[in-house]
């Protein structure tokens, strides 16, 4: 496992922590080491730029929705055969889950895993201020160790050496380089945020570009000197030990519409001995006749409404499986494309797969956003009566139903609790994205349904022979 490990923290939201991230880890690679990224908090797009640089798939680190022991826990596993870990923050570095303490932030993440944190500080129309921006930041809270800062938005290599003599003064930390005003270098968003790297295309000349950008200005040599860390000793929690085989499939959609998976939950999966085979809706694929599972994740199937529309063989297939009882869990997208109909913001409708009777709007506004304790009710094979797990919401469409309908379990949130989702049979759908280290027996939960739906497909086969 690598010994080096960095943080690299934002002072807010917008402050270019995933465009400085991204460029570090392309720049580490074109000096010849082997980078794994992470990413704090709930969020698919970052990763997926993380894990377009390094070849290495990107993880999620998140201080609330799982123990600290399974924080360090997917850090020493993913970490192994790295030279060096790059953890993106998430939001502000002291950003969580509440204004009063670290729990789920940034800040929080770093301490758990004993990670020097590099500040990113946007120094636009400032002088001396940035040293007290900075100060503040370190004496907040005593646990975080914040090495060294990258100055952000700087107007000129002048203003940048202003900029650095006053922080370095006053916070006795190196500020390691900088980043001028209108680069060029954004990158595209849309409503959830970035477009993801799965969309872009080939992404190679922008990871150059970004490289060699950074490397000008960012002393890169310096940064790997910093990200001297302590190596994580703590006591494997077991989640990734690999169990004997269980003979079942699951299937997971995976295309540009419905990529949205924390890769724990499709590890768990497999360690739990499911085989997991993938599938695309937007290329008009059907479930693998194996499969005696399935899985829609997230994604942004709103963008793709037309193309999925006219695939009627996967439309088909899906709507077979999920009738047929095939053990399904729907999280956003995916519950979105099983409806009986997509409404735009044109007000252009699309007809989707039919399961669950409603419709999904898609707004201009966010229709809900944040951190979810999950609460099952009975006959919800994945989350029974009384049993918990962690999640989160976020999106921008709404559900409109001609009469209630089954809920797939109940939410608390910020502003309390409410029944979502759509439960059927064995069809587990709703807003939100589970996360499987929050309850790892989700991944147990579901294969042992899937082998229960096996052994009685394979009875009523039996009999029919006969």
């Amino acid at each position: 496992m690598s010994k080096r490990r960095l943080v690299i923290a934002g002072t807010g939201s917008g402050v270019g922590k995933t465009t400085i991230t991204i460029g570090i880890m392309a720049a580490l690679q074109k000096k010849g080491y082997t980078v794994q990224g992470f990413k704090c908090g709930p969020d698919y797009i970052d990763p997926s730029y993380h894990t377009a640089v390094t070849g290495r798939t990107s993880r999620n680190l998140d201080s609330w929705m799982f123990d600290h022991s399974i924080v360090r826990d997917i850090i020493a596993h993913a970490s192994k055969g790295a030279d060096i870990s790059i953890i993106e923050g998430v939001m502000g570095f002291y950003d969580g889950k509440s204004p009063l303490e670290n729990i789920g932030s940034t800040a929080e993440i770093s301490m758990i895993t004993e990670s020097p944190v590099l500040l990113i500080v946007n120094c636009a129309s400032m002088a001396r201020s940035a040293a007290a921006i900075v100060k503040g930041f370190q004496t907040l809270t005593s646990g975080p160790n914040i090495v060294g800062v990258i100055a952000n938005q700087v107007g000129s290599v002048g203003h940048f050496e202003i900029v650095k003599a006053a922080i370095e003064q006053e916070c006795n930390v190196p500020v390691i380089g900088y980043l001028k005003r209108e680069q060029g270098i954004d990158i595209p968003s849309r409503h959830l945020g970035l477009i993801p790297a799965i969309e872009r295309g080939e992404l190679n000349p922008f990871f150059n570009k970004l490289a060699n950008l950074i490397s000008e200005t960012i002393d890169i040599d310096l940064l790997y000197e910093l990200a001297k860390a302590p190596e994580i000793t703590n006591e494997s929690t077991g989640l990734f030990e690999q169990c004997e085989d269980q003979g079942v499939t699951i299937a997971v959609a995976k295309d540009a519409a419905f990529n949205f998976y924390y890769q724990e939950n499709l590890e768990l999966l497999e360690a739990n001995g499911a085989k997991l085979v993938y599938f695309s809706p937007l290329n008009n694929e059907e479930v693998p006749a194996e499969a005696n599972g399935l899985y829609l994740g997230g994604g942004f199937p709103e963008e793709f409404a037309a193309e999925l529309t006219r695939n009627e063989a996967a439309k088909a297939s899906i709507f077979k499986a999920v009738s047929d009882g095939v053990p399904t869990l729907a999280e956003c997208g995916g519950f979105m494309y099983l409806t009986e109909s997509m409404v735009l913001t044109s007000g252009a409708e699309y007809p989707m797969v039919g399961l669950i009777p409603g419709k999904v709007k898609m707004q201009k506004k966010l229709a809900a956003l944040g951190y979810r304790e999950i609460t099952g009710r009975k006959d919800n094979f994945l989350l029974g009566e009384g049993q918990q797990a962690k999640g989160h919401e976020f999106h921008y469409s709404t559900f409109e139903g001609e009469k209630a309908l089954p809920y797939a379990y109940k939410t608390k949130g910020r502003f309390g609790t409410k029944q979502e989702g759509y439960l059927h049979g064995s069809l587990v759908s709703g807003y939100t994205h589970f996360h499987f280290a929050s309850d790892p027996k989700l991944a147990q939960r579901w294969i042992h349904a899937c082998i229960q739906y096996k052994q009685e497909a394979v009875g009523i086969l039996s009999k029919g022979d006969c």
